[in-house]
């Protein structure tokens, strides 16, 4: 017995260690693009192209942030993606857990079918919805300004699908005839009992609306005509050939300050919903 316990112990002991590697190896992996960018930030073109390839950081990174400074409006432009970002973010969180509340917990003549519907416009690629979209906003006269982009994207499919399924397990029938014994009407169900339960979920929706609106491309290239209104990567990609070839360096540094909000608010978004999960597993 002695013996065979032993070499249990031991079989754990080496399996935890190959899997702590394994996650050490991913980890490593999934890092190594965020330091081949730091390092080609710090180099000039020419040295990029080189053979063998500079791994180690390299001294322009003051001459490429100059020149990107001097090529594009980066700051402008990096408050422009804030705004959309943000304000997109903000109502995304409001208006799609308010409808997944509805949809989770409440039942209502044709609740179903409306679902369905929903489900649909969420599997119709967005390419297909850029031509109405521009039609409609050119007729409001939003085009060329940061509410073309904002309004379009104050609600969507994949947020309420996502908090309905959230909501559907985590808040629990006992919990809301609880309240409303307790005289909560709708809204203070919404706000007092459902969304401190839900945090997590909205932290990774917070997460995944900021990155894809930050990063967004092909809508505020259609949308926005006028040029001291672009979004950041917008403005980025009018680096390449901007001086009749393209400068890798100087792309390379705007990509990656253009990486710093995105990791800030990962960050904290992360943080959350870490520890409100943990707090949750504790009660």
């Amino acid at each position: 017995m002695t013996v065979r316990r032993t070499r249990t112990m031991k079989g754990v002991r080496s399996g935890g260690v190959g899997l702590h590697a394994g996650l050490v190896l991913g980890v490593l992996l999934s890092l190594f693009p965020f330091y081949w960018t730091v390092v080609m930030s710090t180099h000039t073109s020419t040295e990029i192209f080189q053979f063998p390839p500079k791994l180690l950081p390299g001294s322009h990174f003051d001459e490429n942030i100059g020149k990107l400074f001097d090529s594009v409006d980066f700051f402008g432009s990096m408050l422009n993606s804030a705004i959309v970002a943000g304000s997109v973010t903000f109502l995304v969180l409001f208006f799609d857990s308010l409808a997944a509340f509805v949809f989770a917990k409440f039942k209502f003549p044709g609740r179903k079918l409306l679902f369905l519907v929903m489900m649909g416009i969420f599997m119709v690629p967005a390419q297909l919805q850029a031509i109405p979209q521009f039609v409609i906003m050119a007729r409001i006269g939003w085009i060329g300004s940061l509410t073309a982009l904002i309004v379009p994207a104050a609600a969507n499919a994949f947020g309420i699908f996502w908090m309905r399924q959230y909501m559907s397990g985590a808040i629990h029938d006992e919990l809301l005839d609880a309240s409303k014994l307790d005289g909560c009407g709708f809204l203070r169900q919404y706000w007092h009992v459902a969304l401190p339960v839900v945090r997590p979920g909205l932290a990774f929706l917070g997460i995944f609306t900021f990155m894809a609106q930050w990063n967004d491309y092909a809508w505020p290239l259609i949308a926005l005509t006028n040029p001291d209104h672009v979004t950041l990567q917008v403005a980025l990609s009018q680096l390449n050939g901007v001086h009749g070839t393209t400068d890798y360096g100087m792309v390379m540094t705007g990509a990656l300050l253009a990486l710093i909000p995105l990791l800030v608010v990962f960050a904290i978004g992360a943080r959350q919903m870490i520890a409100d999960l943990a707090r949750g597993a504790i009660r």
